[in-house]
């Protein structure tokens, strides 16, 4: 699939793997992904990003993520569901924290210092990603899988990077209006394909 990727998608995957071994995470996880298209300068994943406002706003998506990593990884619709339950998963957080120190619930971190093997694997969450990216890129019927469906494909897949996204107004709708024009895309949400959660 990758050799479908534009020089702009290839970009932000090269981009994630980085971001994934300088947070010295197990793996590389779609926040990584997200990240590394906030990176991206002059392609249409970031003339999207920068037209919807997301642009400027890069310590506030940061934090959001960091948030998120402190509670383990878990969306805020997660945690209402935990809530529903009786589960008050901020005090279990703060329990979790006082025992084992600041963001012991943080997923993909390492432990010690181990060393890594030459490629850093790909957490499901990451693959999902990727995969939703070509099915939204066969979907429209573009041939190469752009930076811009990798975006579209965070907005559509759920959990902590399209929520994140979401609070900051950047959703499947608003970007496929800014790429393609406004009632472009109805009924193109990931090729057909149902969301994952």
């Amino acid at each position: 699939m990758f050799e479908r990727f534009t020089k702009d998608a290839r970009a932000v995957v090269e981009g994630a793997v980085l971001r994934s071994e300088r947070a010295g995470a197990d793996t590389v996880e779609a926040e990584h992904l997200l990240l590394a298209l906030l990176d991206r300068e002059g392609s249409r994943g970031s003339f999207a990003l920068a037209s919807l406002g997301l642009a400027g706003r890069r310590e506030s998506v940061e934090r959001d993520l960091g948030e998120a990593r402190r509670r383990g990884g878990l969306s805020r619709a997660d945690v209402d569901a935990l809530s529903g339950l009786g589960i008050d998963l901020s005090e279990i957080v703060s329990r979790v924290e006082e025992a084992h120190g600041q963001g012991a619930l943080e997923s993909g971190s390492r432990g010690g210092g181990a060393r890594r093997s030459k490629r850093r694997p790909f957490a499901q969450g990451a693959k999902d990603v990727l995969t939703q990216a070509l099915r939204v890129a066969v979907a429209r019927r573009d041939r190469h899988i752009g930076d811009e469906h990798l975006l579209l494909a965070l907005t559509v897949r759920g959990g902590v990077p399209a929520e994140v996204l979401a609070d900051h107004g950047v959703t499947y709708e608003a970007v496929t209006r800014v790429l393609y024009g406004a009632g472009a895309g109805d009924g193109e949400r990931g090729g057909g394909v149902a969301e994952a959660g």
